[in-house]
């Protein structure tokens, strides 16, 4: 860098700097949406978070921390209460069609993690962590949403809120998820973003009749699964429907009845416990129903308005590495935007973060989910592998992509 580029940057520094707080939208209140507010709050800016849930979501399917999402985290402060919430999963069983087990390993030989250090926590506690950690500092509006953004006027973007109100911020940041409303007010519809790995999955809560403890147990025919999930010594378990189909059933994402009749008419003749699984479906109140896919950009934002997370570039659950990305994309936008305007700050954060979100993207592709195969052969040949995983003791080193990211440093705005 010449002279003269540290001067330019010395002066638009300080000329941020000098100015009034920069007001910063951010849609969601998930994951992403409270990490973001989390920094932007620390690099100076004016935060508010809506979200249209009433108040941030309890409960939920268990979900890993891995690689640099922990450093972030640990920055955060908040990793002392997430140690505290680690599940420890002590077992992972694979059963054949008719329950007999195939294999039974410590989770870290399949998860590629790594054990005392990777973490695996409800998904409630993360974001009750990361609520906690910004409530006080930034504004959330529960029981809303965006209904229309405008940047034609050129000096910010004016705000319909679903409720009523109207307000102009200087960013909008989507962090609305998979289905980001964000991304299709401002991009179009997600269907030409949404890559569909070949399977869906229904997960929910259930009693835990079945005498499991810190283990998961999961069984398979081709292009069908069924797991149970004790995170403890519960009276409940996580349960898991998955299975292989043809093309996404957009139909579905928004009706409950449609994914229940889906998933039971999948599982309509299978058996091991799966039609005590499909009776529990029935009655759930917590069914979450989604199709494994992607989501991939060719960039994240559009004028005064980017995406983060889920939103431009959800992984996958099989993966492991969605919330991960979340946290570490939500720590690369602050910090590009800490010293930059929307235009450079929103350049920056594509320029430093695409490449590991790429790599841990592709750690799976279609057709390549190892753990669900759709043939009576690739299920016999993976059977195969995890009989001979299971007497091997589990890999010291987590896969490469979880780290493949050095946080930059920041000094907070004082």
């Amino acid at each position: 860098m010449t002279p003269t580029d540290q001067l330019r940057d010395i002066r638009q520094l300080r000329d941020i700097r000098s100015t009034p707080r920069r007001k910063v939208l951010i849609s969601g209140a998930g994951i992403a949406g409270p990490a973001l507010a989390f920094w932007l709050n620390r690099h100076g800016f004016a935060v508010t978070v809506v979200e249209k849930a009433s108040a941030p979501r309890s409960g939920g399917y268990p979900i890993d921390v891995r690689g640099t999402a922990l450093e972030v985290v640990r920055r955060m402060g908040i990793l002392p209460r997430l140690r505290e919430a680690h599940i420890d999963l002590r077992r992972l069983t694979f059963l054949d069609a008719d329950g007999g087990e195939v294999a039974s390993l410590d989770p870290h030989t399949v998860t590629g993690g790594v054990a005392g250090e990777d973490l695996e926590v409800p998904r409630g506690d993360l974001t009750e962590a990361l609520h906690s950690a910004v409530r006080d500092d930034v504004e959330f509006l529960f029981d809303d949403s965006i209904d229309t953004l405008d940047q034609s006027g050129g000096h910010g973007v004016d705000v319909a809120f679903r409720g009523g109100g109207r307000r102009t911020f200087d960013m909008v940041i989507g962090a609305d998820g998979l289905h980001s409303r964000t991304r299709e007010a401002l991009f179009g519809p997600e269907e030409q973003f949404h890559r569909y790995l070949g399977y869906c999955f229904a997960g929910f809560t259930m009693r835990n009749t079945f005498g499991l403890s810190h283990e998961t147990v999961l069984w398979n025919t081709p292009g069908r699964a069924a797991a149970l999930y004790a995170v403890g010594d519960d009276d409940e378990v996580h349960a898991f429907l998955n299975f292989a189909h043809p093309e996404p059933p957009f139909d579905a994402f928004r009706n409950p009845e449609a994914q229940r009749d889906l998933v039971a008419a999948v599982f309509a003749d299978a058996g091991w416990e799966v039609p005590g699984m499909v009776a529990a479906l029935r009655d759930a109140d917590d069914l979450f129903f989604d199709v494994v896919s992607q989501i991939r950009m060719p960039r994240w934002s559009s004028g005064r308005v980017a995406l983060v997370g889920d939103a431009a570039y959800a992984p996958s659950f099989l993966t492991g590495q969605g919330s991960s990305l979340a946290l570490v994309g939500a720590y690369m936008l602050a910090a590009s935007l800490a010293d930059r305007d929307h235009t450079a700050g929103f350049a920056a954060y594509e320029d430093s973060t695409r490449g590991f979100v790429t790599a841990n993207q592709d750690q799976v592709g279609k057709g390549d989910a190892t753990l669900f195969p759709t043939t009576a052969r690739a299920l016999e040949q993976r059977n195969a592998m995890l009989r001979q995983l299971s007497t091997m003791p589990p890999s010291p080193e987590g896969r490469p992509a979880h780290s493949a990211l050095t946080l930059p440093e920041f000094m907070p705005v004082t």
